[in-house]
């Protein structure tokens, strides 16, 4: 049996190991965050929630996440 390759992403500016293949919204659950709460900078540039999941995370990819706040 294999044992799982894991990959390291910058994410906010700090290291995250994940699994090899993942795709994007298995990162923000990883990290405990509700994909529907949040917008996501992708290696430099905003990526728009329709190519969440096909975006496969690769090694040294950068994630920059907002939390979505509401209020008023």
């Amino acid at each position: 049996m294999n044992p799982k390759q894991t990959i390291i992403l910058q994410v906010n500016g700090e290291s995250l190991d994940c699994p090899e293949n993942s795709i994007l919204p298995q990162v923000l659950e990883q990290i405990g965050l509700n994909p529907r709460l949040v917008a996501v900078e992708y290696n430099g540039e905003i990526l728009h929630r329709q190519y969440w999941q096909s975006t496969k995370m690769q090694a040294g990819d950068r994630l920059e996440i907002v939390t979505i706040v509401g209020g008023g």
